[in-house]
């Protein structure tokens, strides 16, 4: 049984994995979230009693408490999810982008070497306890733009061309993770998956944001004209991806995670607001954002080759679902939107 500390743990994805592990593995899992405002307790308030799960309210740029973390639970996996990752706050205040997923992302690395290595002293060891694994989780989105009308494919030898602070930041990180295996043979695996989407997910993103909006009839703001490209993930699917790249991946090797869904930004929109049962006047084009990349698209090829993944959800099921969740759950919506969600991380973790 493996020991996997999750970052990010009580984020969107990184909560689903959470549970995507208890529930279909016998491995402990570490969750260490600083709980900043995507960060949300209540995503896991159904397993925060399980046997194999432990909480750790924390910062990963925290040394100190990394270390402390790794000797506490003798962690022998990282699943790097903890991350700022909304394009548009990486525009206002890229500077916490710079500092949680680049230097975060080294603090972790740090101590995975400091504590998986087999020998004593100072020196550098390419020999690493067996079965130890580093998973720096990314985006497709350092790989930049593809031509909307010019096709092709986002590889995982395409070459790093991040457009915003966001997606520099987690370019940066990758070359980080890929350091630290070349110089030091730390054992890491390195994700980039498209556009998720599913339960939990904080509402700035843009099917939960315009669900809600929609269900309350407020305008739905849509950058530019809508057609930006992007292929999209269910969270579901993008767990069962991780964990096969864990359980499974070659060492040193990089693993796109697509969902073989190419949508416009637009049709996503029309599509809720169909389900919805409301009217297209609810559509407002706003003015487009800096640097707004046009089409994303990942070939998967490659895990789906060696790993013998492929994802599981159509985009109309997969929203649908995800539709009728928010809807079920609107105390959750509320919750969130209000702020009030933070009532029950004082209950649980004090101030």
């Amino acid at each position: 049984m493996k020991t996997i500390l999750i970052t990010g743990g009580a984020g969107f994805i990184g909560s689903n994995f959470v549970k995507y592990i208890l529930e279909n593995t016998e491995h402990g899992v570490v969750n260490l979230d600083a709980l900043t405002y995507a960060g949300n307790p209540e995503n896991l308030r159904d397993v925060s009693g399980h046997p194999r799960y432990r909480f750790v309210k924390g910062d990963i740029c925290d040394g100190e408490l990394v270390d402390g973390v790794f000797r506490e639970y003798d962690v022998d996996t990282v699943a790097n999810l903890a991350a700022e990752s909304h394009v548009d706050r990486s525009i206002t205040n890229p500077e916490i982008f710079l500092r949680t997923n680049i230097l975060g992302t080294h603090t972790l690395l740090e101590a995975a070497k400091k504590h998986w290595k087999t020998r004593p002293d100072d020196k550098y060891s390419r020999e690493y306890r067996a079965g130890v694994r580093f998973l720096q989780v990314s985006t497709d989105e350092v790989y930049g733009t593809l031509d909307a009308e010019g096709g092709g494919m986002f590889k995982e030898t395409t070459p790093l061309a991040p457009n915003s602070p966001y997606s520099a930041s987690k370019a940066s990180a990758d070359l980080l993770v890929r350091a630290y295996h070349e110089t030091f043979g730390l054992p890491v695996n390195i994700t980039r998956c498209s556009n998720n989407y599913g339960p939990f997910q904080f509402p700035e993103k843009l099917i939960p944001l315009m669900i809600n909006n929609c269900g309350a009839d407020r305008k739905l703001p849509v950058y530019g004209d809508g057609m930006q490209i992007r292929d999209w993930l269910h969270v579901r699917d993008h767990c069962s991806a991780l964990y096969a790249v864990l359980d499974k991946g070659r060492i040193g090797e990089v693993y796109n995670i697509g969902g073989n869904n190419e949508k416009a930004n637009i049709d996503i929109v029309k599509l809720i607001i169909q389900n919805l049962g409301k009217d297209e006047s609810l559509i407002e084009h706003v003015p487009d954002r800096p640097g707004h990349d046009r089409r994303y698209a990942i070939d998967n090829a490659k895990i789906t080759r060696e790993l013998g993944w492929s994802p599981s959800y159509t985009f109309e099921r997969g929203l649908a679902e995800t539709i009728r969740w928010y809807a079920d759950n609107g105390a959750w919506m509320e919750n969130v939107i209000s702020g009030n969600y933070l009532a029950y991380y004082a209950e649980m973790y004090g101030d």
